[in-house]
């Protein structure tokens, strides 16, 4: 995956963006917004995905709109990602027992890295944020019940209708501290019978998320999904570092 990175990478504050070649363009109005409304005290690495629907579906799923089904390749990018951070030295503070769990250790560790462990481990903590729009804000959202490295997770108009994927959250919790979650008030307004789910998917995952006592909250946005997709994704993540447990 091709990373692109924005903000202070001395920052303790790292943002992780899964985004497609549709999104590169509006990084730059992003990242602005998130100055904005937060300051400029983070590091945001997005990673560009070739494949929407094979690298971001956390399993196989027939196709829900065209012809093109869903590869369940997330696994496989997930542990890209952590390989990734963990070679450019974004993880070298976070590699002892007490912020990486087994799960994480698995990927991290796997014949892919070549089994090595990490090494050197800072005093000075970083926090981590994953989040992403639509098919990757359920990237976002499936890798923090895979990992608990991410302290918060930006879920922008998740495509939250994903076939199976409220049972996925019934049936486990989220290792997550914080997570926000938004729809266009527009967005189940479709002929499509699985996407016209997603408002009923979405309220039923933020109150599951708040009975299990995770703090969340649920935006609702005007527009469908195609509207303000930067602005968002940049509230969403605003969202995670503002609030309490959020930034470094």
């Amino acid at each position: 995956m091709k990373r692109y990175e924005y903000g202070n990478p001395d920052s303790a504050n790292v943002l992780v963006q899964l985004i497609g070649n549709h999104e590169v363009s509006g990084m730059e109005k992003e990242i602005a917004h998130i100055r904005d409304s937060v300051g400029d005290d983070f590091f945001l690495l997005a990673y560009k995905v070739e494949d929407w629907n094979m690298e971001l579906s956390p399993w196989q799923a027939p196709a829900v709109f065209g012809d093109e089904g869903f590869g369940g390749g997330a696994g496989e990018t997930l542990k890209e990602l952590l390989q990734d951070l963990r070679s450019g030295n974004v993880l070298s503070e976070y590699t002892n027992d007490e912020v990486l769990s087994e799960k994480t250790k698995d990927k991290l560790f796997s014949p892919l890295t070549g089994g090595k462990e990490v090494t050197g481990i800072s005093r000075e903590k970083k926090k981590y944020y994953i989040g992403g729009y639509s098919l990757a804000g359920l990237f976002a959202l499936w890798a923090a019940y895979q990992t608990d490295l991410f302290t918060g997770v930006a879920a922008a108009s998740p495509s939250i209708w994903f076939p199976g994927f409220v049972d996925h959250m019934k049936a486990g919790k989220i290792n997550a501290d914080r997570v926000y979650l938004s729809l266009g008030n527009r967005e189940a307004k479709t002929k499509n019978p699985v996407m016209a789910t997603v408002a009923d998917c979405i309220e039923i995952s933020f109150d599951l998320l708040r009975k299990q006592g995770v703090e969340s909250v649920l935006e609702w946005n005007e527009g469908n999904h195609f509207k303000d997709v930067d602005i968002r994704t940049a509230k969403a993540f605003s969202w995670v570092l503002s609030g309490p447990g959020g930034r470094g």
